[in-house]
């Protein structure tokens, strides 16, 4: 019986690069923006006449589209602006998302390609940005009875050939990060009736198998009852859907370096619990397990890439719902390790089963460094809006990695106070520490998770803002955004 989920992980274009044309394949030329007169064309823009440029009134700007001539061989012009590294990820995603609109069920295999001859000044970092914004602008996620719309199958990029082993390298490292982000993608976007923690943990070992060297075990309730999981247990208790430990471990033979732990909040779906969300925008929440989706995908793409580092990634899944069963404000959950929370707010459930992971990790994995991602607070969102995520340390280097992993692959975090006036405000009267303490909300949920990493230098990224869109940007489509994945990678990657 079929499934209400399509085919994962989504199918996305194969690039290729070489250093001729071929005949057959649509071309694309790039234009640059100019202070003065009409645009700079790249490679192929003699096949523009003056008459025919005149006409559209091209511009060169950062992400402009245009059909070529008909009676030339360019099949499109597509502007990059003044050439900075964010307008060549427009221009890769205006291009796939004009080409793929044009396209349709009679359109021949040849032409749902497109080759594109690069200017000999755009650098390896150009191209990444180009070929990544190519293979995630276009990105989809539809259930429908119709047949799916074609797409664009392949992506030629022609550079010089004394260039071509260096543009390699730069576009498999951009192809494996748009995979996974892609994936990110897909796992937060599945329906809820799918994707329960047992479906997720299921999908994200098998999709880790196919990568050599990449293990994963799937702990169920007894071994999370077994092993005193209580914050998971307790906020999956609600659903006849049981909890899951998802544990992926990435450790290469002969690597002694620093261990990372990744640890990503996996709520397949939060209705809130018995403190339940507004029915508006509860929809939503399908998309609460994006930072568990984005270590998932990370952890397949730091084995893909081979990284020399040695990587657990960790991923508590539970269906936070309502029922008799369901955990109670009042209540008062013991987590690995013994600490005990007094519950205030069961909408409030990430930070409870982060709390057993980072706590699990402290004790039994030996980090160097634990990273937690989440979706975790209202507070982030209203604080940074909706495409910067916050970030909380206890250790500067580890901070200033991260900022400038992101920064390298195109997401933005801004580190937030970790204000010890608040400090004290986590203890409870009744248990070791309360749930939700007073203050600012963000701040108060980090200070909370930092009680549980037993010291280990750690960074908090609350992603409750950029892990979803309602409108396109950039490479981002609407729905779920598979922002973090790929920052995690790159700061794994600056390990090695």
């Amino acid at each position: 019986m079929s499934t209400p989920v399509p085919t994962l992980p989504t199918t996305l274009p194969d690039v290729e690069v070489t250093a001729s044309r071929r005949d057959g394949v649509p071309l694309v030329v790039l234009s640059r923006g100019a202070a003065d007169g009409p645009p700079v064309f790249g490679p192929g823009g003699d096949g523009l006449s003056e008459a025919w440029i005149d006409s559209v009134r091209l511009t060169g700007s950062a992400g402009e589209t245009q059909p070529g001539p008909v009676d030339s061989g360019v099949r499109w012009v597509v502007g990059l602006g003044d050439g900075e590294a964010r307008q060549w990820r427009s221009a890769g995603t205006a291009l796939v998302k004009a080409a793929e609109n044009t396209l349709d069920s009679d359109t021949p295999a040849p032409a749902r390609g497109l080759q594109v001859e690069l200017p000999e000044d755009a650098g390896d970092a150009d191209i990444a940005e180009f070929v990544r914004g190519a293979l995630l602008g276009g990105y989809r996620f539809k259930v429908t009875a119709e047949e799916p719309k074609p797409r664009v199958r392949a992506i030629r990029l022609i550079v010089p050939g004394d260039r071509k082993a260096g543009v390699d390298a730069a576009v498999a490292k951009a192809v494996t990060l748009a995979a996974a982000t892609s994936f990110a993608r897909d796992l937060a976007n599945s329906p809820s009736n799918v994707k329960d923690p047992a479906w997720l943990a299921k999908t994200g070992a098998k999709a880790a198998g196919k990568v050599k060297g990449l293990g994963a075990e799937i702990r169920d309730e007894k071994w999370l009852a077994k092993h005193g999981f209580g914050g998971v247990l307790a906020v999956g208790g609600g659903s006849d859907r049981p909890p899951r430990l998802l544990e992926l471990t990435w450790a290469p033979e002969g690597v002694k370096g620093p261990h990372v732990v990744l640890v990503g909040k996996g709520i397949t779906f939060d209705t809130g619990g018995i403190s339940i969300k507004p029915a508006e925008g509860m929809h939503l929440m399908k998309t609460d397990m994006s930072g568990g989706a984005a270590v998932i995908a990370a952890m397949i793409a730091i084995g893909r890439l081979g990284l020399p580092v040695r990587v657990t990634g960790l991923v508590p899944m539970a269906e936070n719902h309502v029922s008799g069963s369901a955990y109670r404000p009042g209540d008062i959950v013991r987590h690995y390790g013994g600490k005990t929370t007094e519950v205030t707010n069961t909408d409030a459930e990430g930070r409870m089963v982060l709390a057993d992971a980072i706590a699990y990790a402290a004790d039994t994995l030996g980090p160097d460094v634990i990273l937690d991602v989440a979706t975790l607070t209202g507070a982030m969102k209203v604080s940074l809006g909706t495409r910067i995520a916050g970030l909380f340390a206890d250790d500067d280097a580890v901070a200033e990695r991260l900022i400038e992993a992101g920064a390298r692959v195109g997401e933005a975090f801004w580190r937030m106070p970790l204000l010890e006036e608040y400090a004290d405000t986590v203890a409870s009267e009744v248990a070791d520490v309360r749930q939700c303490p007073p203050g600012p909300g963000g701040v108060t949920a980090a200070l909370f998770l930092r009680e549980f990493t037993a010291g280990v230098p750690w960074a908090h990224l609350d992603i409750a803002g950029p892990a979803r869109a309602e409108k396109p940007y950039d490479d981002v489509v609407p729905g779920a955004t598979g922002f973090a994945a790929r920052t995690l990678v790159e700061f794994v990657s600056a390990y090695s």
